[in-house]
């Protein structure tokens, strides 16, 4: 592993609101910056009521403008969602005001619903289908200015933004391969085809001016906590929240319950615990087990970890200690493969 890195949904807890959101973002990213994480990524969702970063490039310079050396980005951009132009100069943007720190990950999903999708692309034409030539066009966009160049980025054209296709199918490990780009796959809450998405991105992957060789990454919700006991507690605000959106309701975040029994049915215990599945939850030494055993299945070059977790105390916590374990594997890995590292571009 080369990597250990941090997803935040910037969660709306009950009781809080968007700015307290905002607020609890910053810190965890200087905190982040000061435990090792590699690079710090925000979503674009909309229409949720428990997630704060649907404007997401303004929350990556947020978080950009208050940290000082953590690379910040986006796990990711919802691309059809928008105009290829647009994102380009967001981006370019971001680049400019914090250069060689800006990262740019890049969707197919909606991060929605379908009414919300529908509202949010209107007349733009553009759908998961098209996703592929979005992907080229954005890239067109971000590269350097050809002479008497008709359309450009303005910022944009020529910018640092490494390019990075996430997914939780085998769709975008296949477009990753064939671009030669990083795959980010989302094993955090659709775990069902990370071996094949993996193994499908290796066995194709094309080398590129942005990468000489695959880069694989994965993300796993870590809970951890003193004990066993309480990190399971502190995990339930996940599985709640999960909950919700099984039964068609999203919400806030909700505070932990000392116990999920009686909570839900046979059939969405079933649903939460195989979204949920490639967790690690536990006392440092329960979640060390779960992440060697999950590197040893997917030889992942980056872990992204996230939580949610209410209270922002034991959220800083848990990150802290995950960051603690990853930073042995990084080490480990650096003694003990002396194989060139994937290059970013």
């Amino acid at each position: 592993m080369k990597y250990f890195s941090l997803l935040d949904l910037s969660p709306i807890i009950e009781g809080g609101d968007a700015a307290l959101a905002f607020r609890n973002t910053l810190d965890l990213a200087r905190h982040a910056e000061e435990w090792g994480y590699h690079r710090y990524w925000l979503a674009e969702h909309h229409n949720l009521p428990g997630i704060a970063s649907a404007a997401t490039a303004l929350v990556i310079g947020h978080v950009a403008g208050g940290t000082k050396r953590i690379r910040v980005g986006a796990g990711g951009i919802m691309l059809p969602n928008h105009a290829p132009l647009v994102i380009a100069e967001q981006f370019g943007t971001l680049d400019a005001l914090y250069p060689g720190r800006i990262d740019l990950g890049l969707g197919r999903a909606p991060g929605s619903d379908q009414l919300t999708a529908r509202a949010l692309r209107r007349n733009l034409g553009s759908s998961g289908d098209t996703f592929p030539q979005d992907v080229l066009e954005l890239q067109s966009y971000l590269a350097p200015a050809e002479p008497e160049q008709a359309l450009q980025a303005v910022p944009g054209a020529g910018a640092n933004v490494p390019l990075y296709l996430l997914g939780s199918s085998d769709f975008s490990a296949r477009l990753a391969a064939e671009l030669g780009l990083p795959f980010a796959f989302a094993s955090h809450f659709a775990p069902e085809y990370l071996d094949v998405a993996l193994e499908l991105y290796r066995r194709h992957f094309k080398a590129s001016a942005a990468l000489a060789q695959p880069h694989a990454m994965i993300g796993v919700a870590i809970c951890a906590a003193e004990t066993d006991r309480e990190a399971e507690r502190l995990f339930t605000s996940s599985q709640l929240q999960f909950l919700k959106m099984v039964r068609g309701r999203p919400g806030k975040l909700p505070p932990p319950v000392e116990s999920m029994e009686g909570r839900w049915s046979a059939g969405e215990r079933a649903a939460v615990m195989e979204r949920t599945r490639v967790a690690a939850v536990g006392a440092s030494t329960t979640v060390r087990e779960r992440l060697e055993k999950l590197l040893e299945r997917t030889a992942a070059d980056e872990i992204i970890a996230t939580a949610q977790i209410y209270d922002h105390a034991a959220r800083l916590r848990s990150f802290e200690i995950a960051a603690e374990i990853l930073r042995t594997f990084v080490r480990r890995a650096n003694v003990t493969d002396r194989s060139p590292a994937a290059v970013e571009r």
